[in-house]
């Protein structure tokens, strides 16, 4: 394509995608209230220590709520919007690669969500750890927004990390990058995951910063194995192409 067409077919994936999310967030707005009540949850149950959010501005609950709201939206139309992003990629590929980027796509979906449920999980056990430093019997009040705004953060980026894998075997299976060249920079991945864990979650969650980066690392050589997988059938597919041409 030209490069007018390019921007021309990205404007309308991002229309596209922007308009299912506001749409997901129309309805993320009336479970907020549910959302907000299981976001909190975990601060209800630290014994003997009492800690509640407040919001100390007029508008702040409505930020709060607008927020859930668009956090909602952005998972309930993750179908949508990850299409948007592989439908947009696809007049790069040949036919045979078109059929990669449909499976993969099926395979991030699920993995988004999976993400988000990771986030979702590690989040009583850093609430209960930050908790846990108030002495017994006093009372933490927390910002309400910057509570939520921590919470809903770890849920949409922790979603998007566990994706990332899946781009690296597409990378692969479109002859961008070899699996030796991905599995030469698992220092360089461990790295990165740990960082990214490390500014994810407070510094002082070692458990939680582990409960995040075990599975993302996993996830990255099991991308590994997939790529060399690949690349080991690839190669013979070719050599037997070859001995195939020099037979005639």
């Amino acid at each position: 394509m030209p490069l007018i067409e390019h921007l021309l077919e990205l404007r309308k994936r991002l229309m596209w995608a922007a308009l299912s999310i506001l749409a997901g967030g129309i309805g993320g707005w009336f479970v907020s209230d549910l959302v907000l009540e299981v976001l909190t949850g975990p601060l209800k149950q630290q014994g003997g220590r009492i800690a509640t959010i407040n919001f100390p501005s007029v508008t702040s609950a409505f930020d709060v709520r607008f927020e859930i709201a668009i956090i909602v939206g952005v998972v309930l139309a993750s179908p949508i919007w990850l299409y948007q992003i592989f439908a947009f990629l696809t007049p790069a590929f040949t036919r045979q690669e078109k059929k990669y980027v449909f499976g993969f796509f099926f395979s991030a979906v699920p993995l988004f969500l999976a993400g988000c449920a990771a986030g979702a999980f590690v989040i009583p056990h850093i609430v209960g750890l930050m908790v846990s430093f108030a002495p017994g019997g006093t009372s933490s009040l927390l910002d309400g927004k910057g509570y939520l705004d921590f919470a809903l953060r770890l849920l949409l980026v922790v979603g998007i990390a566990f994706v990332l894998p899946v781009f690296l075997v597409l990378l692969n299976f479109t002859g961008v990058l070899q699996g030796r060249t991905i599995l030469k920079s698992w220092r360089i991945a461990i790295l990165a995951v740990t960082i990214f864990t490390a500014v994810a979650t407070p510094s002082a969650d070692i458990v939680s910063m582990l409960l995040l980066a075990i599975p993302m690392i996993i996830l990255y050589f099991v991308a590994v194995g997939i790529a060399l997988l690949h690349d080991r059938r690839k190669a013979r597919r070719d050599a037997a192409v070859l001995e195939g041409a020099g037979t005639l």
